[in-house]
């Protein structure tokens, strides 16, 4: 088990390494999306239409997740997710 610890700190470490932009990156990105992302960043007008709608979509699909996780509206005894829950 504390092999797999072990393994598993440096496994994180290595991966915050490669979650943020490089020195190289940073100076082409805009301000907004500095340090997040690595290469070019958005360039025009419709490039940031698009991230402002896939940002839109993850929120959507964040809230009706936590929606259905936290209250699923499902009252039937027979329903599948008793049997889990019991």
């Amino acid at each position: 088990m504390k092999n797999f610890k072990n393994t598993a700190i440096i496994f994180f470490l290595l991966l915050m390494n490669f979650a943020f932009a490089c020195e190289a990156c940073k100076l082409q990105q805009p301000d907004v999306t500095r340090d997040f992302t690595h290469g070019v960043g958005p360039r025009g007008d419709f490039d940031w239409i698009i991230v402002a709608v896939i940002a839109a979509l993850t929120i959507f699909t964040f809230i009706y997740s936590l929606k259905y996780l936290v209250k699923p509206g499902e009252k039937d005894q027979n329903h599948i997710k008793n049997s889990i829950l019991n």
